[in-house]
């Protein structure tokens, strides 16, 4: 797998193309800049993208402007976005652009190296990857929906949204694998989110609550707007 890193502080950069390499993955590329970014993965595409939020030229959200740009542009390249602290617009915004090979992490997770990899190579594979603190911040912020689950239900779901396994759900709650499912089908159903594949539904679930598809939702009853 070829990965792509854009990040503004060399020593950052360099630690994620050190940390990754460690781990088996090959770096094509590592920039500083937005635009150096897009002209990378224009003249040669990786499998991921790395992508810190503030970039230069202007230090704002140029990195997420650039990963949206990416993900409209070059659909195959896998998306992981680094943020200092949660951003509800952001995390929404790159959402909203599908639900797979996706990733919103905080660069305080950069430090469990094994949760970060982990979390790199589901992304790649297909997936979705969402900081813990992220979900649960965000959660708390949409207190409406909340009202629907178990403080239980809450849990799994929180952990769901990391992309974990019903095993990883059950070792991260201690909690055994068929309370796990029997939890998953509540929120389901609580949800009203029927039909299509486990992995899907799994994704909407956790897409409800931070609302980032509530245009484009088919289960939502409204259609796109």
């Amino acid at each position: 797998m070829r990965v792509l890193i854009a990040e503004d502080s060399v020593l950052l950069r360099e630690g994620l193309a050190k940390l990754l390499e460690m781990n088996g993955l090959a770096v094509s590329a590592a920039v500083g800049d937005a635009e150096a970014l897009l002209d990378s993965v224009a003249q040669d595409p990786p499998d991921l993208a790395v992508i810190d939020v503030r970039m230069p030229p202007e230090m704002t959200d140029d990195g997420l402007r650039a990963a949206l740009q990416i993900r409209r542009e070059q659909p195959g390249v896998a998306i992981v976005v680094l943020s200092q602290s949660v951003e509800e617009r952001y995390a929404n915004e790159l959402l909203a652009t599908g639900t797979e090979r996706v990733g919103y992490l905080l660069k305080d997770r950069v430090a469990d190296v094994q949760e970060f990899v982990d979390a790199v190579r589901r992304v790649a594979g297909g997936g979705t990857a969402l900081d813990p603190e992220v979900v649960s911040q965000l959660l708390l912020r949409r207190r409406s929906p909340i009202e629907l689950l178990s403080p239980r239900e809450r849990e799994v779901l929180e952990v769901m949204a990391q992309g974990r396994s019903n095993a990883g759900i059950a070792a991260a709650l201690t909690i055994s694998e068929s309370a796990v499912a029997k939890h998953i089908n509540a929120i389901f159903t609580k949800l009203d989110i029927t039909g299509g594949e486990e992995d899907h539904r799994r994704v909407l679930a956790v897409l409800r609550y931070l609302g980032a598809q509530d245009s484009t939702d088919p289960t939502s009853g409204g259609g796109r707007r």
